[in-house]
């Protein structure tokens, strides 16, 4: 900006106070440095020398103990430095960088988080070009994620790979959009989102080592996995049918559990009555045989004898039963007593069609009385 030296002049005038000389303000100053460097011991040499100390002192430097030493001679790497107090030659001839190597660094895919306004939550914005995939059924997926990853070589991370944050951010993009490529819709938004981390986490960890990029991955994990927008409702309905197929499936795994056992126990006691009533059967029978071989070859031994045993054991169980009702008659009495047949109780079907049919023979009375 150029003076009005003119207006300015009239101006100091009027206020009564005279107009600085540019001209004359220069040669003052330069007859005062010209006096303090004749009164300086040593004059411009002790100048240079304090310059030369401070210029040296500039190579000094720390490192924190999260951090490692990168020393560069004219851009090139030269050596690396442990934490603590250390000294380079200064600037221009060696620089010295100091990344955070023991910092967990994270970059998020398909979201961008920001404090709320209580300063303590976090609000999430949706970032769709880098969210949207495709799965390998020929579905949209809206997959957020997140990667964290450490340094493990500070020299590779420095000069190997150009923006490592952004080199990391797009290589985890591309892993997991390989990952949901091959997987099929149904498991990343259920079961499957442990595996989808996992794989995408090893095919990462590769990428990032054929790059020498000097990084470790620590973790991947999936904020959130939805559908579209556009397609939630349809997948709520699908989600809400499978849902209701699993409770049917396990209703009727419990019906099945509760009635087949019951049923296995009926059907074995009803195998064990069967075969216990065929073993009490069979023996009796054969019992009943051998007793009647054994009668057989007694009454041909004794026939009278064997008879007259046979029918004193018959007619001492029949009097020896309680529950028979009974009725003695002798030889006489039975020649006058007429038979009764009850027809009536035993029904039209059970009795002969000829009355006189029913009517039993008298019974001859052998020897003693005894039919």
């Amino acid at each position: 900006m150029n003076w009005d030296w003119e207006k300015l002049s009239e101006q100091k005038r009027r206020q009564g106070s005279p107009l600085p000389d540019p001209g004359r303000i220069g040669e003052d100053l330069g007859k005062k440095l010209s006096d303090f460097k004749l009164r300086l011991p040593g004059g411009p040499k002790i100048v240079v020398l304090v310059v030369a100390l401070l210029w040296a002192a500039s190579g000094i430097y720390i490192v924190e103990p999260d951090e490692a030493g990168v020393v560069q001679r004219f851009g090139a790497y030269v050596y690396s430095t442990g934490p603590g107090p250390h000294y380079h030659l200064p600037f221009p001839i060696e620089t010295v960088k100091t990344p955070k190597v023991s910092q967990v660094r994270r970059v998020e895919i398909g979201f961008r988080s920001a404090p709320g306004r209580d300063g303590a939550s976090t609000q999430n914005r949706s970032v769709p070009e880098e969210s949207l995939m495709l799965t390998g059924d020929e579905n949209i997926v809206d997959a957020q994620f997140s990667v964290q990853y450490q340094i493990n070589n500070p020299v590779d991370y420095l000069f190997r790979i150009d923006h490592p944050d952004e080199t990391v951010k797009s290589a985890a993009e591309a892993a997991m959009r390989e990952v949901m490529g091959d997987a099929q819709i149904d498991s990343v938004l259920t079961s499957g989102k442990l595996k989808v981390q996992t794989d995408t986490k090893v095919l990462l960890q590769s990428m990032l080592d054929r790059y020498g990029s000097g990084v470790d991955v620590l973790a991947v994990q999936l904020q959130d996995v939805h559908p579209p927008k556009e397609v939630v409702e349809a997948f709520k309905d699908v989600a809400s049918a499978r849902e209701d197929k699993s409770r049917f499936i396990n209703e009727a795994d419990a019906y099945a559990n509760d009635i087949l056992p019951k049923a296995r126990g009926r059907a074995a006691a009803i195998l064990n009555e069967a075969t216990a009533y065929r073993e009490q059967v069979s023996r009796r029978a054969k019992g009943g045989a051998d007793r009647f071989t054994a009668l057989r070859t007694e009454y041909d031994k004794a026939r009278d004898v064997t008879r007259e045993r046979l029918y004193i054991e018959g007619m001492e169980s029949l009097l020896s039963n309680p529950e028979l009702e009974k009725t003695i008659l002798n030889d006489e009495a039975a020649r006058q007593a007429v038979p009764y047949l009850p027809l009536g109780q035993l029904g039209p079907a059970a009795g002969p069609a000829d009355p006189a049919a029913a009517r039993p023979e008298p019974a001859k009375a052998g020897k003693g009385g005894r039919p």
